[in-house]
Parts: structure tokens; C-alpha cells; sequence
């Protein structure tokens, strides 16, 4: 009976080993999921053509896509009709700070409504360690943009 026992137990030594041999591996081969978590953040809203802006990035490793969002700069009086639509001219720029190369800009009109709405298009890949800066302008006739910015920081 001793044999027997002796012959599970070093059965069950091995089978341990071995199972923590490849879970070692296994594991230390995973990526972090930081690596490839998206961030969003947003600067502060502004007023621009009578209009609640804000230019916000989604942060994918060292991918960023600018996009500005438009809204109502308050609720409407009860019983006042809806508000006409706005012809909008949109301006996203975006550039690494201290660069000397011009920055990337998208032009974009867009029609206004009620609801809020997004202006994407304007993303790419930059270097780690470095900051970008984006800018987001709205203007509709006869008021000028007044341009929201928001930077991020690639932190790799």
C-alpha cells in the first residue's frame, strides 16, 4: 500500500508542476490591458454662434481622434417654438505642442438642429511623451468662431 501511495503522490507533484509551468508562461505573455484602453476626456464647453461647444479626444495608446460636440446652450423657453436650423462651418485642428509643423486642420459644414451632435475626422498617431493640442471652432453668419481647446498628455 505504500507503493501505491507513494506513486499518487508523486503523480500529483507532477501534475501541479506542470500545471504551474504552463500557467507561468500564460500568463506573463498577456498584454496590459491599459495598452489598449481608450480614454476620453473633454475640455470645457464655450459659447460659439449662440451654441453650448466642447472639443473632447479619445486617447488609444498613442492614437488620438479629436471630435467636437454642439448643443443647445440651455433648454428653450417653455412654449417658444423650436429653434431654426444653423448652417454651421466647423474648424478641428490639432497639433503637437512646441511643433513647427502646421497643424492638421478639417474643415466641416454641418446643420444644426435641436439635438447635439458630434464633428469627428480629425485623429492620428503621435509621439509618446508628447502633448497635443486641439482646437474646435464653430461659426455660423454673422458671428465668428471663438475656438474651445482641449490637450492631452501620451503618457507610454
Amino acid at each position: 500500500m505504500s507503493t501505491t501511495k507513494t506513486r499518487l503522490a508523486a503523480l500529483a507533484t507532477g501534475v501541479l508542476g506542470l500545471a504551474a509551468l504552463t500557467l507561468g508562461p500564460a500568463h506573463a505573455a498577456t498584454p496590459p490591458a491599459a495598452a489598449t484602453e481608450t480614454v476620453v476626456t473633454c475640455g470645457p464647453s464655450g459659447l460659439q454662434a449662440g451654441l453650448s461647444t466642447r472639443l473632447c479626444a479619445e486617447v488609444t495608446g498613442t492614437t488620438v481622434e479629436f471630435y467636437g460636440t454642439v448643443g443647445l446652450a440651455g433648454p428653450p423657453s417653455p412654449g417658444s417654438p423650436a429653434p431654426a436650423p444653423k448652417e454651421l462651418l466647423t474648424t478641428l485642428s490639432a497639433q503637437v505642442v512646441g511643433s513647427t509643423t502646421p497643424p492638421d486642420t478639417r474643415y466641416r459644414q454641418v446643420v444644426f438642429l435641436t439635438a447635439p451632435l458630434e464633428v469627428r475626422g480629425l485623429g492620428g498617431e503621435y509621439p509618446c511623451g508628447s502633448t497635443v493640442r486641439g482646437t474646435f471652432g464653430v461659426a455660423s453668419y454673422p458671428r465668428s468662431a471663438s475656438p474651445v481647446a482641449h490637450e492631452v498628455t501620451l503618457t507610454c
